[in-house]
Protein backbone atom coordinates (compact mmCIF):
# COMPACT_ATOMS: atom_id res chain seq x y z
CA UNK A 1 0.00 0.00 0.00
CA UNK A 2 1.25 3.40 -0.86
CA UNK A 3 0.33 6.78 1.08
CA UNK A 4 1.41 9.80 0.87
CA UNK A 5 4.28 11.32 3.92
CA UNK A 6 3.24 14.80 5.88
CA UNK A 7 5.95 16.71 4.02
CA UNK A 8 4.32 15.85 0.76
CA UNK A 9 0.77 16.46 2.03
CA UNK A 10 2.31 20.29 3.11
CA UNK A 11 4.00 20.89 0.23
CA UNK A 12 1.09 19.98 -1.83
CA UNK A 13 -1.21 22.20 0.32
CA UNK A 14 1.46 25.23 -0.21
CA UNK A 15 0.52 25.46 -3.77
CA UNK A 16 -2.76 27.26 -2.88
CA UNK A 17 -1.51 30.10 -0.27
CA UNK A 18 1.43 30.13 -3.02
CA UNK A 19 -1.04 30.94 -5.64
CA UNK A 20 -2.74 33.45 -3.34
CA UNK A 21 0.37 35.62 -3.19
CA UNK A 22 1.84 35.01 -6.87
CA UNK A 23 -1.62 36.26 -8.19
CA UNK A 24 -1.33 39.29 -5.41
CA UNK A 25 1.30 40.39 -6.73
CA UNK A 26 1.51 39.15 -10.86
CA UNK A 27 -1.88 38.45 -11.76
CA UNK A 28 -1.18 36.75 -14.70
CA UNK A 29 1.81 34.28 -13.24
CA UNK A 30 -1.00 32.56 -10.89
CA UNK A 31 -0.59 29.12 -12.08
CA UNK A 32 2.57 29.19 -10.75
CA UNK A 33 0.95 27.50 -7.32
CA UNK A 34 -1.13 24.90 -9.64
CA UNK A 35 2.32 24.04 -11.43
CA UNK A 36 4.29 23.82 -8.01
CA UNK A 37 1.33 21.36 -6.54
CA UNK A 38 0.78 18.93 -9.62
CA UNK A 39 5.10 18.53 -10.05
CA UNK A 40 5.04 17.72 -6.19
CA UNK A 41 2.59 14.61 -7.44
CA UNK A 42 4.06 13.85 -10.19
CA UNK A 43 7.64 13.69 -7.23
CA UNK A 44 5.45 11.86 -5.35
CA UNK A 45 4.50 9.21 -8.58
CA UNK A 46 8.30 9.15 -9.05
CA UNK A 47 9.37 8.31 -5.62
CA UNK A 48 6.45 5.83 -4.87
CA UNK A 49 8.34 3.99 -8.52
CA UNK A 50 11.81 4.08 -6.69
CA UNK A 51 10.67 3.12 -2.78
CA UNK A 52 11.88 -1.03 -2.65
CA UNK A 53 9.88 -3.52 -2.51
CA UNK A 54 9.90 -5.96 0.74
CA UNK A 55 11.81 -8.93 0.59
CA UNK A 56 10.95 -10.89 4.41
CA UNK A 57 9.46 -9.85 6.91
CA UNK A 58 9.73 -11.80 10.40
CA UNK A 59 8.31 -11.14 13.58
CA UNK A 60 9.29 -13.40 16.98
CA UNK A 61 8.46 -13.43 20.87
CA UNK A 62 8.88 -15.54 23.48
CA UNK A 63 6.25 -18.21 24.21
CA UNK A 64 6.19 -17.53 27.93
CA UNK A 65 6.18 -14.17 29.63
CA UNK A 66 5.46 -13.14 33.40
CA UNK A 67 2.98 -10.39 34.47
CA UNK A 68 4.53 -6.84 34.88
CA UNK A 69 8.13 -8.25 33.84
CA UNK A 70 9.55 -7.07 30.40
CA UNK A 71 8.81 -9.50 27.29
CA UNK A 72 11.14 -8.43 24.48
CA UNK A 73 10.14 -9.40 20.58
CA UNK A 74 11.91 -9.01 17.76
CA UNK A 75 10.66 -7.88 14.02
CA UNK A 76 13.71 -8.07 11.00
CA UNK A 77 12.98 -6.95 7.63
CA UNK A 78 14.22 -7.22 4.30
CA UNK A 79 14.40 -4.89 1.54
CA UNK A 80 15.11 -5.84 -2.26
CA UNK A 81 17.16 -2.58 -2.44
CA UNK A 82 20.57 -0.48 -1.00
CA UNK A 83 18.62 2.84 -2.02
CA UNK A 84 19.19 5.18 0.84
CA UNK A 85 15.67 5.77 2.91
CA UNK A 86 15.73 8.02 5.51
CA UNK A 87 13.01 6.16 8.47
CA UNK A 88 11.42 2.71 8.49
CA UNK A 89 8.59 2.39 11.33
CA UNK A 90 7.20 -0.74 12.64
CA UNK A 91 3.73 -1.81 14.22
CA UNK A 92 2.48 -5.10 15.62
CA UNK A 93 -1.39 -5.67 16.99
CA UNK A 94 -1.78 -7.37 19.87
CA UNK A 95 -3.64 -8.96 22.47
CA UNK A 96 -4.81 -6.02 25.12
CA UNK A 97 -2.78 -8.56 27.91
CA UNK A 98 0.23 -6.91 25.97
CA UNK A 99 -0.44 -3.61 25.54
CA UNK A 100 -3.69 -1.50 26.82
CA UNK A 101 -4.29 -0.30 23.43
CA UNK A 102 -4.09 -3.23 21.25
CA UNK A 103 -1.13 -1.78 19.53
CA UNK A 104 2.17 -1.22 19.42
CA UNK A 105 4.13 1.23 17.30
CA UNK A 106 8.36 1.07 16.80
CA UNK A 107 11.05 2.38 14.72
CA UNK A 108 13.30 -0.22 12.90
CA UNK A 109 17.38 0.66 12.21
CA UNK A 110 19.22 -0.21 9.90
CA UNK A 111 20.85 -3.58 11.04
CA UNK A 112 23.28 -4.30 7.74
CA UNK A 113 23.10 -5.12 4.25
CA UNK A 114 24.71 -6.89 1.31
CA UNK A 115 25.28 -6.57 -2.38
CA UNK A 116 21.77 -6.87 -3.16
CA UNK A 117 19.78 -6.49 0.22
CA UNK A 118 19.57 -4.36 3.03
CA UNK A 119 18.35 -5.58 6.73
CA UNK A 120 16.17 -3.46 9.37
CA UNK A 121 15.42 -4.94 12.89
CA UNK A 122 14.09 -3.30 16.17
CA UNK A 123 13.29 -5.03 19.65
CA UNK A 124 10.05 -4.22 20.74
CA UNK A 125 9.29 -4.71 25.00
CA UNK A 126 6.43 -5.20 25.56
CA UNK A 127 4.80 -5.53 29.67
CA UNK A 128 2.55 -7.85 30.27
CA UNK A 129 -0.49 -6.44 32.64
CA UNK A 130 -2.64 -9.13 32.84
CA UNK A 131 -2.19 -13.23 32.96
CA UNK A 132 -3.34 -15.64 30.17
CA UNK A 133 -2.59 -16.48 26.66
CA UNK A 134 -1.83 -13.27 24.60
CA UNK A 135 -2.40 -13.32 20.78
CA UNK A 136 -0.04 -11.13 18.41
CA UNK A 137 -2.26 -10.85 15.72
CA UNK A 138 -0.85 -9.26 12.72
CA UNK A 139 2.47 -7.11 11.94
CA UNK A 140 3.55 -4.85 9.77
CA UNK A 141 6.41 -2.39 8.48
CA UNK A 142 6.13 0.71 6.35
CA UNK A 143 9.21 3.12 5.02
CA UNK A 144 9.66 6.06 2.62
CA UNK A 145 11.32 6.60 -0.30
CA UNK A 146 14.22 8.34 -1.58
CA UNK A 147 12.71 11.92 -1.41
CA UNK A 148 10.66 11.05 2.01
CA UNK A 149 7.45 11.62 0.11
CA UNK A 150 5.13 8.69 -0.02
CA UNK A 151 5.04 5.81 2.78
CA UNK A 152 5.07 2.10 1.51
CA UNK A 153 3.68 -0.46 4.06
CA UNK A 154 2.79 -3.97 3.61
CA UNK A 155 1.46 -6.05 6.46
CA UNK A 156 1.59 -9.79 7.62
CA UNK A 157 -0.30 -12.55 9.67
CA UNK A 158 1.82 -13.42 12.90
CA UNK A 159 -0.65 -15.76 14.81
CA UNK A 160 2.20 -15.84 17.52
CA UNK A 161 0.32 -16.75 20.76
CA UNK A 162 2.41 -15.88 24.37
CA UNK A 163 1.90 -17.41 27.59
CA UNK A 164 1.45 -14.89 30.56
CA UNK A 165 2.51 -16.61 33.82
CA UNK A 166 2.30 -15.58 36.96
CA UNK A 167 5.69 -13.62 38.08
CA UNK A 168 8.40 -15.22 40.07
CA UNK A 169 11.15 -13.04 39.45
CA UNK A 170 11.84 -12.34 43.02
CA UNK A 171 11.95 -16.31 43.60
CA UNK A 172 15.31 -15.74 41.35
CA UNK A 173 16.37 -13.14 42.91
CA UNK A 174 19.93 -14.22 44.11
CA UNK A 175 19.04 -12.56 47.91
CA UNK A 176 16.10 -14.54 47.97
CA UNK A 177 17.72 -17.60 47.52
CA UNK A 178 20.45 -16.39 50.00
CA UNK A 179 18.31 -15.75 52.47
CA UNK A 180 16.53 -18.30 52.07
CA UNK A 181 19.41 -20.93 52.22
CA UNK A 182 19.99 -19.43 55.78
CA UNK A 183 16.77 -18.96 57.19
CA UNK A 184 14.61 -22.38 56.56
CA UNK A 185 14.12 -24.23 59.27
CA UNK A 186 13.46 -28.07 59.48
CA UNK A 187 15.95 -29.14 56.45
CA UNK A 188 19.03 -30.34 58.63
CA UNK A 189 17.98 -32.56 61.62
CA UNK A 190 18.80 -31.44 65.07
CA UNK A 191 20.19 -27.74 63.79
CA UNK A 192 18.15 -25.60 65.64
CA UNK A 193 18.29 -27.10 69.70
CA UNK A 194 15.29 -25.85 71.78
CA UNK A 195 13.38 -25.18 68.07
CA UNK A 196 9.91 -26.90 67.23
CA UNK A 197 7.65 -29.34 69.08
CA UNK A 198 8.63 -32.25 68.17
CA UNK A 199 10.88 -34.22 70.38
CA UNK A 200 14.48 -35.76 68.69
CA UNK A 201 17.18 -36.39 71.69
CA UNK A 202 18.92 -35.71 75.09
CA UNK A 203 21.90 -33.68 75.14
CA UNK A 204 24.07 -32.00 77.75
CA UNK A 205 22.77 -28.90 78.53
CA UNK A 206 25.06 -25.59 77.44
CA UNK A 207 25.11 -22.18 78.36
CA UNK A 208 23.01 -20.15 76.48
CA UNK A 209 20.17 -23.21 75.86
CA UNK A 210 16.55 -22.45 77.21
CA UNK A 211 16.14 -23.43 80.65
CA UNK A 212 13.01 -24.61 80.05
CA UNK A 213 14.44 -27.29 77.99
CA UNK A 214 15.90 -29.25 81.01
CA UNK A 215 14.81 -32.53 81.37
CA UNK A 216 14.67 -32.70 85.53
CA UNK A 217 13.94 -36.38 84.87
CA UNK A 218 16.20 -37.47 83.32
CA UNK A 219 18.85 -34.96 84.76
CA UNK A 220 18.32 -36.54 88.16
CA UNK A 221 18.66 -40.22 86.81
CA UNK A 222 21.94 -39.50 85.23
CA UNK A 223 23.36 -36.98 87.73
CA UNK A 224 24.33 -34.41 85.02
CA UNK A 225 22.05 -31.56 83.39
CA UNK A 226 20.15 -32.85 80.64
CA UNK A 227 18.02 -31.11 77.88
CA UNK A 228 15.53 -31.96 75.33
CA UNK A 229 16.17 -30.88 71.53
CA UNK A 230 13.52 -30.69 69.58
CA UNK A 231 13.52 -30.79 65.38
CA UNK A 232 11.01 -28.28 63.57
CA UNK A 233 8.34 -30.36 61.98
CA UNK A 234 8.07 -30.84 58.41
CA UNK A 235 5.25 -32.19 55.93
CA UNK A 236 3.14 -29.78 57.06
CA UNK A 237 0.35 -28.65 55.01
CA UNK A 238 0.04 -25.07 53.71
CA UNK A 239 -3.06 -23.85 51.74
CA UNK A 240 -2.50 -20.25 49.98
CA UNK A 241 -6.37 -19.29 49.57
CA UNK A 242 -6.48 -16.60 46.83
CA UNK A 243 -9.39 -14.37 46.43
CA UNK A 244 -9.93 -13.22 42.78
CA UNK A 245 -12.96 -11.72 42.36
CA UNK A 246 -14.09 -8.04 42.04
CA UNK A 247 -12.15 -6.10 44.65
CA UNK A 248 -9.25 -8.19 43.77
CA UNK A 249 -9.17 -7.71 40.13
CA UNK A 250 -9.11 -3.54 40.78
CA UNK A 251 -5.26 -2.42 39.39
CA UNK A 252 -2.68 -1.35 41.93
CA UNK A 253 0.35 0.64 40.62
CA UNK A 254 -0.36 -0.59 37.05
CA UNK A 255 -1.55 -4.84 37.85
CA UNK A 256 -4.48 -6.21 39.51
CA UNK A 257 -4.43 -6.97 43.03
CA UNK A 258 -4.64 -10.73 42.40
CA UNK A 259 -1.27 -10.80 40.84
CA UNK A 260 0.11 -9.20 43.71
CA UNK A 261 -0.97 -11.90 45.49
CA UNK A 262 -0.18 -14.89 43.46
CA UNK A 263 3.15 -12.90 43.17
CA UNK A 264 3.18 -13.31 47.07
CA UNK A 265 1.50 -16.78 47.17
CA UNK A 266 4.01 -18.10 44.97
CA UNK A 267 7.22 -16.89 46.70
CA UNK A 268 6.10 -18.26 50.33
CA UNK A 269 4.80 -21.41 48.34
CA UNK A 270 8.59 -21.77 47.22
CA UNK A 271 9.85 -21.56 50.16
CA UNK A 272 7.52 -24.21 51.84
CA UNK A 273 8.18 -26.16 49.14
CA UNK A 274 12.11 -26.05 49.59
CA UNK A 275 11.54 -26.63 53.83
CA UNK A 276 9.42 -30.39 53.24
CA UNK A 277 6.44 -28.64 53.72
CA UNK A 278 3.51 -29.18 51.25
CA UNK A 279 2.00 -26.43 49.54
CA UNK A 280 -1.87 -26.40 47.69
CA UNK A 281 -3.52 -23.65 45.95
CA UNK A 282 -7.25 -22.45 46.66
CA UNK A 283 -8.80 -19.54 44.42
CA UNK A 284 -12.26 -18.37 45.14
CA UNK A 285 -14.87 -15.35 44.15
CA UNK A 286 -18.92 -16.21 44.26
CA UNK A 287 -17.44 -19.75 44.11
CA UNK A 288 -14.22 -21.92 44.42
CA UNK A 289 -12.79 -21.80 41.67
CA UNK A 290 -9.11 -24.28 42.05
CA UNK A 291 -8.58 -26.57 44.51
CA UNK A 292 -4.71 -28.08 43.57
CA UNK A 293 -3.44 -30.89 45.31
CA UNK A 294 -0.91 -30.68 47.32
CA UNK A 295 2.31 -30.82 46.13
CA UNK A 296 5.87 -31.50 48.01
CA UNK A 297 9.51 -30.37 46.85
CA UNK A 298 10.61 -28.02 44.71
CA UNK A 299 10.62 -30.19 41.61
CA UNK A 300 7.08 -29.67 42.09
CA UNK A 301 7.13 -25.83 42.10
CA UNK A 302 6.14 -26.10 38.38
CA UNK A 303 2.84 -27.63 38.94
CA UNK A 304 2.20 -25.08 41.66
CA UNK A 305 2.98 -22.12 39.47
CA UNK A 306 0.54 -23.75 36.47
CA UNK A 307 -2.22 -23.41 38.97
CA UNK A 308 -1.64 -19.73 39.58
CA UNK A 309 -1.46 -18.93 36.31
CA UNK A 310 -5.24 -20.73 36.18
CA UNK A 311 -6.60 -18.42 38.43
CA UNK A 312 -8.96 -15.91 36.51
CA UNK A 313 -10.11 -12.82 37.12
CA UNK A 314 -14.16 -12.92 38.13
CA UNK A 315 -15.80 -9.36 37.74
CA UNK A 316 -18.13 -11.06 41.09
CA UNK A 317 -19.15 -10.86 44.90
CA UNK A 318 -16.53 -12.61 46.86
CA UNK A 319 -18.50 -15.23 49.14
CA UNK A 320 -16.22 -16.25 51.53
CA UNK A 321 -18.96 -18.49 53.55
CA UNK A 322 -19.25 -20.61 50.72
CA UNK A 323 -14.88 -20.83 49.81
CA UNK A 324 -14.34 -20.80 53.84
CA UNK A 325 -16.84 -23.74 54.32
CA UNK A 326 -15.48 -25.88 51.05
CA UNK A 327 -11.87 -25.16 52.10
CA UNK A 328 -13.03 -26.55 55.82
CA UNK A 329 -14.44 -29.73 54.51
CA UNK A 330 -11.23 -30.80 52.16
CA UNK A 331 -8.52 -30.07 54.84
CA UNK A 332 -8.35 -33.31 57.23
CA UNK A 333 -5.33 -32.17 59.25
CA UNK A 334 -4.56 -29.05 61.14
CA UNK A 335 -2.97 -26.60 58.22
CA UNK A 336 -1.68 -22.69 57.83
CA UNK A 337 -3.96 -21.52 55.72
CA UNK A 338 -3.07 -18.19 54.02
CA UNK A 339 -6.06 -15.81 52.79
CA UNK A 340 -4.96 -13.47 50.17
CA UNK A 341 -8.13 -10.85 49.77
CA UNK A 342 -9.62 -7.63 50.43
CA UNK A 343 -13.13 -5.88 51.12
CA UNK A 344 -13.95 -2.87 50.50
CA UNK A 345 -17.27 -2.38 52.88
CA UNK A 346 -18.63 -3.65 56.26
CA UNK A 347 -21.33 -6.57 55.21
CA UNK A 348 -18.68 -8.81 53.63
CA UNK A 349 -16.35 -8.05 56.25
CA UNK A 350 -18.82 -9.42 58.33
CA UNK A 351 -19.52 -12.21 56.20
CA UNK A 352 -15.68 -12.84 56.25
CA UNK A 353 -15.23 -12.82 60.13
CA UNK A 354 -18.00 -14.77 60.90
CA UNK A 355 -16.39 -17.73 58.01
CA UNK A 356 -12.75 -17.11 59.30
CA UNK A 357 -13.67 -17.96 62.46
CA UNK A 358 -14.91 -21.38 62.14
CA UNK A 359 -11.37 -22.24 60.99
CA UNK A 360 -9.57 -20.65 63.67
CA UNK A 361 -10.83 -23.45 66.15
CA UNK A 362 -9.17 -26.13 64.00
CA UNK A 363 -6.49 -24.11 61.84
CA UNK A 364 -3.82 -21.80 61.60
CA UNK A 365 -4.73 -18.78 59.68
CA UNK A 366 -2.64 -15.61 58.10
CA UNK A 367 -4.98 -13.36 56.78
CA UNK A 368 -2.87 -11.22 54.25
CA UNK A 369 -4.03 -7.46 53.02
CA UNK A 370 -2.61 -4.71 50.46
CA UNK A 371 -2.26 -1.11 51.81
CA UNK A 372 -4.61 1.11 49.75
CA UNK A 373 -2.07 4.35 48.56
CA UNK A 374 -4.24 6.18 46.66
CA UNK A 375 -7.01 6.03 49.56
CA UNK A 376 -4.11 6.72 52.39
CA UNK A 377 -2.82 9.77 50.13
CA UNK A 378 -6.69 11.16 49.83
CA UNK A 379 -7.30 10.47 53.89
CA UNK A 380 -4.09 12.82 53.97
CA UNK A 381 -4.48 15.63 51.17
CA UNK A 382 -5.02 18.86 52.21
CA UNK A 383 -8.89 19.91 50.90
CA UNK A 384 -9.20 22.84 49.02
CA UNK A 385 -13.07 22.77 48.73
CA UNK A 386 -16.07 21.16 49.82
CA UNK A 387 -15.78 17.99 47.45
CA UNK A 388 -12.08 17.41 49.14
CA UNK A 389 -13.40 17.68 52.23
CA UNK A 390 -15.77 15.13 51.53
CA UNK A 391 -13.90 12.50 49.88
CA UNK A 392 -11.30 13.38 52.65
CA UNK A 393 -14.15 12.41 55.42
CA UNK A 394 -15.08 9.40 53.31
CA UNK A 395 -11.97 8.24 52.74
CA UNK A 396 -10.65 8.18 56.46
CA UNK A 397 -14.24 6.81 57.63
CA UNK A 398 -13.05 3.41 54.94
CA UNK A 399 -9.56 2.75 56.54
CA UNK A 400 -11.32 3.57 59.91
CA UNK A 401 -13.83 0.96 59.02
CA UNK A 402 -10.65 -1.17 57.42
CA UNK A 403 -8.58 -1.23 60.53
CA UNK A 404 -11.89 -2.21 62.99
CA UNK A 405 -11.96 -5.28 60.86
CA UNK A 406 -8.37 -6.18 61.51
CA UNK A 407 -8.30 -5.46 65.14
CA UNK A 408 -11.02 -7.83 65.28
CA UNK A 409 -9.42 -10.85 63.30
CA UNK A 410 -6.57 -10.47 65.48
CA UNK A 411 -8.56 -11.09 68.54
CA UNK A 412 -10.17 -13.69 67.23
CA UNK A 413 -6.36 -15.20 67.11
CA UNK A 414 -5.60 -14.72 63.25
CA UNK A 415 -2.40 -13.34 62.54
CA UNK A 416 -2.58 -9.99 59.94
CA UNK A 417 -0.39 -8.83 57.61
CA UNK A 418 -1.29 -5.44 56.24
CA UNK A 419 2.00 -3.53 54.53
CA UNK A 420 2.47 -2.19 50.57
CA UNK A 421 1.83 -4.66 47.26
CA UNK A 422 5.81 -4.44 47.20
CA UNK A 423 6.15 -5.65 50.31
CA UNK A 424 3.60 -8.05 51.15
CA UNK A 425 5.44 -11.19 49.62
CA UNK A 426 8.94 -10.46 51.93
CA UNK A 427 6.32 -9.96 54.58
CA UNK A 428 4.20 -13.41 54.09
CA UNK A 429 7.78 -15.10 53.94
CA UNK A 430 9.01 -13.56 57.28
CA UNK A 431 5.38 -14.57 58.92
CA UNK A 432 5.80 -18.29 57.67
CA UNK A 433 9.74 -18.58 58.73
CA UNK A 434 8.68 -17.17 62.15
CA UNK A 435 6.00 -19.73 62.45
CA UNK A 436 8.44 -22.70 61.51
CA UNK A 437 10.84 -21.42 63.95
CA UNK A 438 7.71 -21.39 66.85
CA UNK A 439 6.66 -24.83 65.53
CA UNK A 440 2.83 -23.65 65.77
CA UNK A 441 2.04 -26.22 63.35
Amino acid sequence: MIAPTQRAIILVAAGAPLALVIAAVAPAAWAIGIVWSVLIVLMMFADALMTPAMDTMRFSAAHFGEVGQPLVARMQVTLKSRLYRSRMEGFAAVDSRLDASGRSLFTLNRDQQDEEDEIWSAEVCFTPNRRGPALIDRCGARWTGPLGLVWRQQERSCDEEVRILPDVSPIRSPTVQLFLRDALYGIVARKFRGEGTEFDALADYQPGMDRRSIDWKGSARHTKLLAKEYDTERNNQIVFAVDCGKAMCEPIDGLPRVDRAVQAALLTGFAALKSGDRAALMAFAAQPEIFSPFVTGTREFHRFQSEAGAIDYRHQETNFTLAMATLAARLKRRSLIVILTDFADTTSAELMLESVGRLVDRHLVLFVVMKDAVLEDIAEQAPADIDGVAESVTADALITEKQLVISRLQHMGVDVIEAPHEDIGTQLLNAYLRIKKRGSL
